[in-house]
């Protein structure tokens, strides 16, 4: 069975077992974390969410992404200036889409 839902402003189309990457959650490694926001069950679609459904998940790992660098200049000004990001993310295993 294959779910959307939503987390962290993003909506995700997963099936059971696959491991997914997601915004940070504060969630220990090992717990399973429960998702109520589910905008569609198989062949169910919610106005906006399924009523009853969730999609239980357990977290595997928290960390951060490879770093970005952000580089900004202006024309002629001589400036420059040189930045670098690392997202943070949960690593998730869809255990369990219940609808």
């Amino acid at each position: 069975m294959k779910a959307i839902f939503e987390t962290g402003g993003k909506q995700y189309y997963v099936s059971e077992g696959e491991e997914i990457y997601v915004e940070k959650l504060d969630a220990e490694v090992g717990s399973a974390i429960d998702f109520t926001n589910v905008n569609q069950v198989g062949d169910k679609i919610g106005t906006p969410y399924v009523k009853g459904a969730k999609v239980t998940c357990e977290v595997v790992k928290h960390g951060k992404a490879k770093k970005i660098v952000v580089f900004k200049y202006r024309p002629k000004k001589k400036y420059r200036n040189t930045r670098g990001h690392r997202q943070p993310y949960t690593k998730l295993i869809v255990k369990k889409i219940a609808g």
